[in-house]
């Protein structure tokens, strides 16, 4: 019994045991099959999350409107091409699919290096560097790219490269566009003065090496703003275009011509040895005005002042010819529509003086070179002072004294003339209280306004403002315009001078006879008193034209309650003559010179003593 129970005891282990193997097999079975089935969910998701990214990136391509991607294998054939290869080289992807690189967008001259670079990747692992390239449209036109290149797989049996090309076609358009603005007048097409003038120094070399002389033409429409400000910027281009097309059907083909400025031209020819073949030049060039332009108000004839410089001899560079031909056309405008001039050195000096003329003028002020002389006004019933005309005097302490005729007119161009206007009103009135502090009473001084002083600024308002700084009353102090001035001032300025007539100034027409000559209109002006040109007084002896002007000048003005006042009187013939003409006073040389205020002062107080 004992054996029996040992045995079954023994069996019973056993069959534990093969259960426990049992159970151990199924857990191992039950846990391996879980191991796998949770693998193969990841290798799931793993796939998934592979094919959203393949897709997010394909649709990235995709939406690179700009940036062409391709894909090539061993053979570099397409396997990929996107949205923007289509657009970028003119072939849809089903064209492209299979057919080889250099079959589609390589020039022909690029085919074998391409070859070549793409095979030594794939076997010598040499890589194709990012560069700019000009590949090639369907269409045959060349495609400017920035290309870079990827390998994927290459030391595989199945390496793939991709291409990655970005547009550069704005870029090399703006470049071009650059560079045409750089060069070249947009307008016109024709050269711009930068491109002219490296051209001309070119030519000019050619010129010294063939021993060949150069006439150089500067070009200047007349009166061009008119056209602009009548009719608009559109018609002024207008008649530009059509200007610079009929000068270019005479040039020659070794001619050169460029639009320097807005309604600036400049043409150099060479191989110009006679004055004839410039003449003749000259003629060709102006039948570019002979037919009328047409514009949208009916058809205009245009004129243009010309100017000549020739190659050596007024100049070695561009620069010097063009800048030369400029002095010369200044001065043919001076002689009006259509004329022509040639250079001339002594032109180029005095432009060279006026530019030393106007930097010191500038300075003259602050160095006091700047005085008063003043010019008395005679009565010629008894020879007393009546009155005074401040005349500027521009005395440098290093130079000798400038005209006014020469500084003043400077002055006005340079935008000088406010700033002279201003210190002679205050010197002016400076001087009229120190006169009257001194005891002198009753002697008026005028002083001259110009043109730009008048229309265009608050010269009125700042002179007003003088005379009550100084103490003085508006008696003390009248002022001289010419005819020429009152005639163009608006209702502004009308207003401003008859505020002043008001209070007591007095307002003369300088020069009178000399302007517009229209006697209607000293009715209407808020003027004073008239100041007979010096011309009329001194022919009036010996013309009965002049004579018959003045006396109707002098009989006009008493007729108009005006003073009269007869300028420039330099013989006693003069003065004997407007005596009988019973003008009201007199001024010139023969009477006085102008004088500076010191030796004034006597002549002044025996007037006031002698004033009835």
């Amino acid at each position: 019994m004992p054996r029996r129970r040992d045995a079954d005891d023994a069996e019973r282990c056993a069959m534990r045991g093969r259960f426990v193997e049992r159970m151990r097999e199924g857990w191992s079975r039950a846990l391996g099959g879980r191991r796998v089935a949770r693998q193969r969910g990841e290798l799931r998701a793993i796939r998934r999350l592979h094919h959203e990214s393949e897709q997010r990136f394909r649709a990235l391509l995709e939406s690179l409107p700009r940036v062409a991607v391709q894909g090539y294998d061993r053979e570099r054939r397409v396997i990929y091409w996107n949205a923007a290869s289509e657009r970028l080289y003119g072939y849809t992807a089903e064209e492209a699919m299979g057919r080889r690189l250099e079959e589609l967008i390589i020039p022909a001259a690029m085919r074998r290096p391409v070859i070549e670079a793409h095979r030594a990747w794939i076997e010598q692992g040499r890589e194709i560097p990012a560069e700019e390239l000009e590949l090639c449209h369907r269409s045959g036109e060349p495609v400017p790219v920035f290309s870079h290149h990827v390998m994927l797989g290459e030391h595989t049996e199945r390496p793939l490269m991709f291409c990655v090309d970005v547009d550069l076609s704005d870029q090399k358009q703006a470049h071009r566009d650059l560079a045409f603005a750089h060069r070249f007048d947009r307008l016109t097409g024709l050269p711009n003065r930068q491109a002219f003038e490296a051209d001309l120094d070119a030519l000019l070399e050619q010129c010294r090496h063939r021993d060949l002389q150069l006439a150089l033409i500067y070009l200047d429409i007349d009166h061009f703003v008119e056209i602009n400000d009548a009719l608009g910027y559109a018609q002024g281009d207008r008649l530009l275009i059509e200007l610079a097309q009929r000068l270019r059907r005479h040039q020659r083909a070794g001619d050169l011509m460029s639009r320097v400025s807005g309604d600036e031209f400049v043409m150099a020819f060479p191989g110009v040895f006679r004055e004839t073949d410039l003449r003749r030049l000259v003629d060709k060039v102006r039948t570019a005005f002979r037919r009328p332009f047409a514009l949208d108000d009916g058809e205009r004839l245009v004129s243009a002042c010309l100017g000549l410089s020739r190659f050596p001899a007024h100049g070695d560079t561009a620069r010097e010819l063009i800048r030369n031909a400029d002095v010369a056309k200044n001065r043919a405008k001076l002689d009006g529509r259509g004329s022509v001039q040639g250079f001339h050195q002594h032109f180029h000096d005095q432009l060279l003086r006026r530019h030393r003329l106007v930097d010191r003028l500038a300075r003259a002020i602050e160095r006091h070179e700047l005085r008063l002389h003043y010019q008395p006004q005679v009565a010629l019933v008894d020879g007393r002072l009546a009155h005074l005309e401040a005349l500027l005097r521009w005395e440098p302490d290093d130079a000798e004294p400038v005209a006014p005729g020469e500084f003043i007119p400077l002055a006005e161009h340079a935008g000088l003339i406010d700033r002279l206007g201003d210190w002679v009103m205050n010197e002016a009135c400076r001087q009229q209280a120190e006169w009257r502090a001194a005891g002198v009473d009753g002697i008026r001084v005028d002083i001259n306004l110009s043109g730009s002083q008048v229309l265009g600024g608050d010269t009125l308002r700042r002179l007003e403002a003088c005379v009550s700084r100084h103490g003085l009353c508006p008696a003390d102090i009248g002022i001289e315009l010419t005819e020429n001035v009152l005639i163009a001032a608006d209702e502004r300025v009308l207003a401003g001078l008859r505020h002043l007539r008001r209070r007591g100034v007095s307002i003369a027409i300088d020069d009178f006879g000399t302007g517009y000559s229209s006697l209607s209109y000293l009715k209407h002006l808020p003027v004073s008193a008239l100041k007979i040109d010096r011309t009329f007084v001194r022919d009036a002896t010996r013309s009965a034209e002049d004579r018959a002007i003045l006396e109707a000048a002098v009989f006009i003005g008493q007729r108009l309650g005006l003073e009269v006042v007869a300028e420039g009187v330099e013989t006693a013939e003069q003065l004997s003559l407007l005596r009988e003409m019973r003008c009201e006073l007199a001024q010139g040389y023969f009477l006085h010179r102008p004088r500076p205020a010191e030796a004034l002062l006597d002549l002044m107080r025996d007037a006031v003593v002698d004033a009835p």
